[in-house]
């Protein structure tokens, strides 16, 4: 898996390189959080590994500029001194890190957080599958929401979305549907609008 590394100090990025190349993962390097930003704007990256304090843009504002865009989860590993403070940790949880990782980084500690980055991954790829689903009544049309309601596929996308419907008769029903029901009622044309 690529695994974006966002490291100013060279020599902590080139041994956190190797262990992931050893590990079997495609690791990419960025001196600084702008370039890590840049990365993941044209890379199919899942999972970033950032140092906390970079000149510039930190790992702190990377993983809040990445929690606050679209698209794919990722999974973000803050890299640590073994001095960060409580209230430290919590801001960075806050930002939306996922997990610590301490420096000097420890091969089998960085083994088992990627581990875990993987599974969540997955979860998190099979959910947005799930909910890319859509339930649709078959007969009605009627489509069910989250909260096992059943409703109008209008009002289900206009609540979602905030489209407005028109509502008109396309040529294949007005044949199929129409034009029976009116002759039927002994009208041979429907009336001009």
């Amino acid at each position: 898996m690529k695994v974006l590394i966002a490291e100013d100090e060279m020599i902590a990025s080139r041994v956190l390189e190797a262990a992931l190349r050893k590990l079997g993962h495609g690791p990419l390097l960025a001196e600084d959080g702008e370039r890590a930003w840049h990365i993941l704007q044209t890379e199919p990256v899942r999972v970033v590994v950032s140092d906390w304090q970079m000149p510039g843009l930190d790992g702190l504002e990377l993983c809040r500029k990445i929690r606050a865009r679209p698209g794919d989860y990722v999974y973000f590993m803050l890299l640590t001194q073994q001095a960060a403070t409580e209230k430290n940790l919590r801001e960075a949880t806050e930002a939306g890190v996922d997990d610590f990782l301490g420096k000097p980084v420890d091969p089998g500690q960085l083994w088992m957080r990627l581990r875990v980055a993987e599974r969540i991954l997955g979860f998190t790829t099979e959910v947005r599958q799930l909910e890319s689903f859509l339930p649709i009544c078959g007969y009605c049309k009627n489509i069910r929401d989250d909260k096992n309601y059943w409703q109008q596929i209008e009002k289900y996308i206009g609540t979602r979305t905030g489209t407005n419907f028109s509502h008109g008769v396309c040529p294949d029903c007005m044949e199929k549907f129409v034009r029976p029901q009116l002759a039927k009622l002994g009208i041979d044309h429907p009336p001009s609008a």
